[in-house]
């Protein structure tokens, strides 16, 4: 198994303070379309899509119809939402509550 600390280190700690000083929608796609390319942004979004649809019950075969991603890209994030850091889906959750009318709880 690969040492997970080996991304933390300083350059991409600067990397994701950089990213958590992002005020807004627009300073995000103003820096992220500097730092990435196209298809890396599109591949990023994909990934984030495939996930939501796996979490949310749904076949390879659907995703693969929806997102237009590779099955071997989707087994890899589905290996990530069963065996990794929890990642995907404490971004999913995070953004499924802040997009919820004020007062509205999700049902647990």
């Amino acid at each position: 198994m690969a040492d997970k600390n080996h991304l933390r280190n300083p350059a991409t700690t600067a990397l994701f303070e950089a990213i958590l000083s992002l005020q807004s929608m627009e300073e995000c796609y103003t820096f992220f379309e500097d730092l990435c390319t196209m298809k890396e942004l599109a591949d990023m979004a994909q990934r984030l899509e495939a996930a939501k649809m796996l979490l949310d019950g749904k076949t390879y075969e659907q995703i693969v119809k929806s997102v237009e991603i590779s099955t071997a890209t989707i087994s890899r994030i589905n290996r990530c939402i069963q065996y990794g850091n929890g990642g995907y889906e404490l971004i999913i959750d995070r953004v499924k509550q802040n997009a919820q009318p004020e007062g509205e709880q999700a049902a647990e």
